[in-house]
């Protein structure tokens, strides 16, 4: 198993770290490969400039900037986001990473002669983990849509295996969360991990071809 943890929150020492390295023992426990993109550390730059827009359909310089990262998606057959919520949905730092690094010719295939529409480019990645807080409670957060699960578990999921199992978990009321809830929330983030890591090779074999 090679997995990519995409983290992103400013500081440290906030309880989606704590949530990453959870993810991050599991993960290890099983012996899998962990690669970990924490976006703020390494100064990510989220905005699409120009000249990317510019030349982004242009494979494969269009990937120059953002080699590493798409490197990255290209070796992981797991792929896992940590990350707070803002404004019921990305910060702006992940929606930057989506725009940058899932690329044409990366994530998805632009329509050509053969093909009226775009088509998946992840088929490599069996598995999807998305852990978030919030800081709305849960019926507001569906009340709203949900713009940033849907974004992750259908947006990017849909351009993953066809059977990729996918595990989702987020804490709401985080502004006023306890000790004792968030003790309970790691343990559904195990949970969901145990369930995550028990996606195992024969989901691939087991479906149609490609």
């Amino acid at each position: 198993m090679r997995a990519l943890i995409v983290y992103s929150h400013p500081a440290e020492g906030s309880f989606n770290a704590a949530i990453r390295d959870l993810a991050v023992e599991k993960l290890r426990g099983v012996g899998a490969e962990v690669r970990v993109s924490d976006l703020y550390a390494e100064g990510f730059q989220p905005v699409l400039t120009n000249e990317e827009w510019s030349g982004y359909l242009d494979h494969p310089t269009n990937r120059r900037p953002v080699e590493a990262h798409c490197a990255d998606i290209e070796w992981c057959d797991t792929l896992i986001f940590v990350y707070p919520t803002w404004w019921y949905g990305l910060p702006a730092m992940l929606k930057g990473w989506l725009d940058r690094v899932l690329l044409p010719e990366v994530a998805f295939l632009m329509p050509d002669a053969a093909h009226r529409t775009i088509r998946p480019g992840l088929h490599h990645i069996a598995r999807l983990g998305v852990f978030t807080t919030c800081g709305a409670s849960w019926w507001l957060t569906r009340f709203i849509g949900e713009p940033g699960r849907r974004q992750l578990m259908r947006g990017v999921g849909l351009l993953l295996h066809p059977r990729a199992r996918k595990v989702f978990a987020a804490h709401y009321l985080m502004d006023s969360s306890t000790p004792e809830s968030r003790s309970r929330h790691l343990d559904k983030v195990a949970a969901r991990m145990d369930r995550l890591i028990g996606a195992s090779a024969a989901t691939l074999k087991e479906s149609p071809a490609q």
